[in-house]
């Protein structure tokens, strides 16, 4: 039986790994393991989305709001920040310094066995445009994966349709609508999208954001 692949969330882009408003609502899992070393204590946690800046962490710590805490990722290299929010089984750390994004997927890419190694779920914001019905209408990218995107547009076809989705630097094959909310879609590649083709993608959007 085939181990799941992790749904932990790479954010690219100056942009804390949860909503100004609430804690998010994530998916179930499974996700990348870590640690979190808080007042001398070691405790295992799950990595629910990580960006540059922050963390957000399912965990049943219960630490105070503002507490000193480092994160350490399953490569052993740690980061330090502190406590941001808590929520139910989860909390939201912003680190002190911000860490190299690309280097974190680099790293998770090598210890995955060359013969299963996938590209994570990565969080983005990208204009792209959807060609379906003989019409292309634009839409705004939110997250890709090696298997499929989250879209999200004023014109999105219903479920079942098939679609090609450009996206300035990137070639994906065509897919198929497998959701729909509102204004989101969820789209299911044909092909699989290699981790050597999206890395240099996400690599020049780190590049422009941080210009």
């Amino acid at each position: 039986m085939t181990d799941a692949p992790s749904v932990t969330t790479f954010v690219v882009g100056d942009r804390l790994p949860w909503p100004d408003d609430a804690p998010p609502i994530d998916p179930k899992g499974p996700f990348d393991v870590g640690a979190i070393h808080h007042s001398g204590s070691r405790q295992e946690c799950a990595i629910r989305k990580i960006s540059a800046l922050g963390v957000t962490i399912g965990s049943d710590l219960t630490p105070a709001l503002g507490d000193a805490i480092a994160v350490e990722f399953a490569n052993g290299q740690r980061a330090h920040g502190k406590v941001a929010w808590t929520g139910r089984h989860e909390l939201g750390v912003r680190f002190d310094d911000s860490v190299d994004i690309i280097a974190l997927l680099n790293r998770k890419l090598v210890s995955q066995a060359p013969e299963r190694r996938t590209m994570p779920r990565i969080e983005v914001r990208s204009s792209v445009h959807v060609k379906f019905g003989g019409q292309m209408w634009p839409a705004t990218l939110r997250n890709i994966s090696a298997k499929g995107l989250q879209i999200e547009g004023d014109e999105l076809p219903p479920i079942g349709t098939f679609v090609s989705v450009f996206v300035q630097g990137l070639v994906l094959s065509a897919g198929e609508v497998i959701w729909r909310r509102d204004k989101l879609a969820g789209v299911e590649l044909l092909e699989e999208l290699s981790w050597a083709s999206i890395i240099p993608w996400v690599r020049g959007i780190v590049k422009r954001v941080s210009n």
